[in-house]
């Protein structure tokens, strides 16, 4: 297994997670996003924790639950807390 993959994703309060066979949806005060599952990673929802294992041992499986972990993270993030990122501007022609 993944060592991104064995840690779980919890939900904040005011967040929801919806799993389907072939997709997950999270909805939060600040929207839903939906990211589709490929048929190598198993994904369970237990009280609050959104859990990831590779359905088999090779390679590309354990790889892909890393990753689908890592975006259902962003996901999570980006809902319920939001992504805001400053920009500073120097310089004589930017004023």
């Amino acid at each position: 297994m993944s060592r991104i993959a064995k840690y779980p994703v919890a939900l904040p309060s005011g967040t929801e997670a919806i799993i389907s066979s072939d997709a997950i949806t999270v909805k939060g005060p600040l929207g839903s996003l939906t990211q589709a599952l490929k048929g190598e990673v198993d994904v369970k929802l237990d009280s609050g924790t959104i859990t990831f294992a590779a359905k088999d041992s090779s390679r590309h499986a354990k790889a892909m639950s890393g990753t689908v972990r890592a975006l259902v993270a962003n996901m999570v993030h980006g809902v319920s807390k939001g992504f805001e990122r400053k920009l500073s501007l120097v310089g004589v022609g930017y004023r």
